[in-house]
């Protein structure tokens, strides 16, 4: 038995609350084979003179019923790869989940072979090697066993059954059945020592027992059996068919030469997929070179910069070296046309910038009201650095052209302006901005107001509402001759501006015109995580992102903020709006680092993962995007560590890694399924294959065989084997993953 954490993708996108845990076991064994069984018994009677008396008892025949010659495919918990799958599989030997967790090896394979060697196989073949299935779809031919056992299905020796061993009604059942030819079948052929490593048990199960000294029963609910495939598909693509096939009966061919006209296996169960042409650059190889110049020798911290490179001049000089640095931070020069329509150039850079951005003057730090506050004018140089004025101008073109936008940013400044003159007017509202003060009041016209005062307001002692009041009294004051009070005089408004310092008033005006503030900021927000912004804002230059290559860089808020002034200056009157302005300014937090790719892992991998982390936390990205079909970008909200990027999460199967190796994992000790290094070094699995071309693995034949080579890798000398369990373990083909350090 192997103990085992789930093999999951590293990097995770998430920590889970409660981890998965797999477990391996070698076989199950039954305590009885299937097959016909009968109890024989007597009884003894002593008499008293010494004289015995036998009775023997009616014998009592009975049958252990197990699938033999067909299998509902109900039975079927996982296929790897799933039925008429597509993609590059030619390093990923294929496997059958069974719910039946003891059916491999609830029967014999024959006379003299062990219990721990199962009776049925998982082949695979490619197109034209069957010749009633050239084009590898899972044709079979069917009839009954009766048929079969007669030779009616087809060319090919038949099983060899004990027909002592067959019930009677197993004679009607159907079955399906292939012919393989005896150049092909003596070609793939298991031999009767491999077959029991190519099936194991599998338990997946709560996480409560990760170490070999405390290991509960297996989990009967939780148990399946794995057979997996002795067969690489070809690396020139083409469609494939697996049968999962009985070689009971057939036993004698596994290790002599198959008869001149084939054998007739019995297919349990049969799939088809396609593998596409393998260039031989996988996943593992691209990330390998991204993060290194030669495979091994990794890439300095300059050149995974978000920058055009820049060496430094040969002649250096102030002009040169003040250049050169401008260059280094991410910023590239460009051409620059002045009012004056003189010809220059100025240095340019978008949001993402190589080397932490340098802090903004404090007279800087206000908003800003037109591109040209942003201009930076290198004075001694006689150049300008318009990345802020560019940021600016960005922002407000970018309003400009979203229609919703503009309109909700519109009414939402309207509605908060009423608002504010309102309190500034009525200072007895603004008294009250905090306690029971609603935007209502700020915001309905204020005869409707009095109005509802009118209706709402008053003392029932005295006679109800207000209105009912005055109506009730009206007449007896006319006749008395009582006149209204002579109305006071209106009062100045107050001074507006000086109304949003107020505490809670800020608040409250945002609630003037909930639904559009709302989109204000939401729009604003997708700007801070760059949603809005083109691949050329991000990435001026395209030799500062060359193809297959990944870059690092840290988020300018500066620049954010900027277009954030910019987007705000639209529709803009007076001071009082620029003020507003500030209430949806403050929205989310802006991102502070960013992983550029550009690379064909992007397209051919569109769900690969990339996790950064921070000391031993998880930093989940706040944006992923695609730009075309090669770039993606992850933006982080923190400064982070490492980044990882993994192949895809998938089920659990069996194979190699790009590279042509696996990776060597523990079978004993409280770390059982932690990996121990690359497999075989030098790299190179096919020394492990038979000769024939055929991408068949030699797992314990003659030659060099994988079985004795990863025993003596885990330090298991002469007759000493690992188990099945553990070598399913070592050929667990888990998601690939390569790690990027900050420097």
């Amino acid at each position: 038995m192997t103990v085992t954490s789930e093999p999951a993708p590293q990097p995770r996108t998430s920590t889970p609350a409660t981890q998965h845990r797999t477990r391996f076991f070698d076989h199950r064994i039954p305590s009885l084979y299937a097959g016909r069984y009968r109890i024989d018994n007597h009884q003894t009677l002593k008499d008293l003179d010494g004289a015995d008396r036998v009775i023997d008892a009616t014998p009592q025949p009975f049958d252990v019923v197990q699938p033999r010659f067909s299998f509902d495919a109900t039975g079927i918990n996982a296929q790897f790869p799933v039925p008429d799958a597509v993609g590059t599989y030619s390093q990923t030997l294929a496997h059958i989940n069974l719910d039946a967790p003891g059916l491999p090896w609830a029967r014999l394979l024959g006379e003299g072979q062990p219990g721990a060697v199962p009776w049925m196989a998982l082949l695979l073949f490619r197109e034209d090697e069957l010749p009633d299935d050239p084009d590898a779809v899972g044709l079979v031919a069917t009839g009954s066993v009766r048929e079969l056992l007669e030779g009616a299905h087809g060319p090919g020796a038949v099983p060899v059954i004990d027909p002592d061993s067959m019930r009677p009604d197993e004679y009607d059942e159907q079955c399906a059945t292939v012919l393989v030819p005896n150049a092909v079948f003596d070609a793939v052929k298991p031999l009767p020592s491999e077959m029991g490593y190519l099936a194991h048990l599998r338990e997946g199960g709560r996480p409560d027992a990760t170490r070999a000294g405390d290991t509960p029963e297996p989990d009967e609910g939780e148990l399946n059996a794995v057979l997996v495939a002795n067969r690489f598909p070809a690396a020139a693509g083409g469609r494939h068919v697996v049968h999962m096939v009985s070689l009971e009966g057939h036993d004698r061919y596994l290790t002599t030469p198959a008869p001149a006209d084939g054998v007739r296996l019995v297919s349990l169960a049969s799939w088809s997929f396609t593998t596409e042409p393998d260039s031989g650059i996988g996943f593992g190889d691209l990330a390998q070179h991204l993060a290194t110049t030669d495979g091994t020798t990794p890439r300095g911290a300059d050149e995974l910069r978000l920058r055009v490179p820049a060496p430094g001049p040969a002649d250096a000089s102030a002009e040169r070296d003040e250049a050169v640095s401008r260059m280094q931070t991410g910023a590239v020069a460009l051409p620059q046309r002045l009012e004056t329509g003189e010809r220059t150039f100025a240095f340019y850079r978008g949001p993402l910038t190589a080397q932490p951005a340098q802090a903004l003057p404090a007279a800087a730090a206000t908003r800003l009201d037109s591109p040209g506050e942003a201009l930076i004018y290198l004075q001694r140089y006689g150049v300008f650095d318009t990345a802020y004025a560019a940021a600016f101008t960005t922002g407000r073109t970018l309003a400009l052209a979203d229609a919703e936008f503009r309109s909700a940013l519109l009414e939402f400044r309207s509605a908060a302006r009423t608002a504010a003159r309102r309190l500034a007017s009525h200072p007895e509202l603004a008294a009250r901005a905090t306690a029971t003060l609603t935007a209502r009041q700020l915001t309905a016209p204020l005869a409707y107001e009095a109005f509802d005062r009118l209706l709402t307001e008053g003392d029932a002692r005295s006679g109800g509402a207000r209105l009912v009041q005055a109506l009730d009294q009206a007449g007896p004051q006319l006749r008395a001759g009582r006149r209204r009070a002579a109305a006071r005089a209106r009062r100045s408004p107050g001074d507006v501006r000086a109304v949003l310092a107020q505490s809670g008033v800020a608040s409250l005006l945002t609630q003037a015109a909930p639904d559009d503030f709302a989109k204000v900021t939401a729009w604003l927000d997708a700007l801070r995580r760059l949603e809005l912004l083109s691949l050329s804002h991000l990435v001026p230059d395209p030799r500062a992102l060359p193809a297959e290559s990944i870059r690092f860089a840290y988020l300018d808020a500066g620049w954010v903020r900027a277009a954030i002034d910019g987007a705000l200056s639209v529709g803009v009157g007076h001071t009082l709006d620029a003020d507003l302005n500030t209430l949806a300014a403050n929205g989310g937090p802006v991102p502070k680092c960013a992983v550029l790719i550009n690379s064909s892992l992007v397209a051919n991998w569109p769900k690969a993962v990339i996790t950064g982390y921070k000391g031993s936390g998880v930093v989940e990205p706040v944006r992923e995007a695609v730009f075309g079909t090669q770039i993606r970008l992850a933006l982080f909200p923190e400064l982070i560590d490492r980044v990882e990027l993994a192949e895809p999460p998938r089920g659990l199967c069996f194979g190699i890694g790009d590279v042509g190796t696996i990776e060597l994992r523990a079978i004993d000790g409280d770390r059982i399924g932690h990996p121990l290094g690359e497999f075989p070094q030098p790299a190179g699995f096919a020394r492990f294959l038979r000769p024939g071309g055929l991408d068949v693995l030699n797992v314990d034949g003659t030659g060099d065989a994988l079985l004795p080579a990863l025993s003596r890798a885990h330090g298991l000398e002469g007759s000493r084997r690992i188990s099945s369990a553990q070598f399913a373990l070592q050929m667990i083909n888990a998601p690939q993953a390569q790690t990027f350090s900050r420097p």
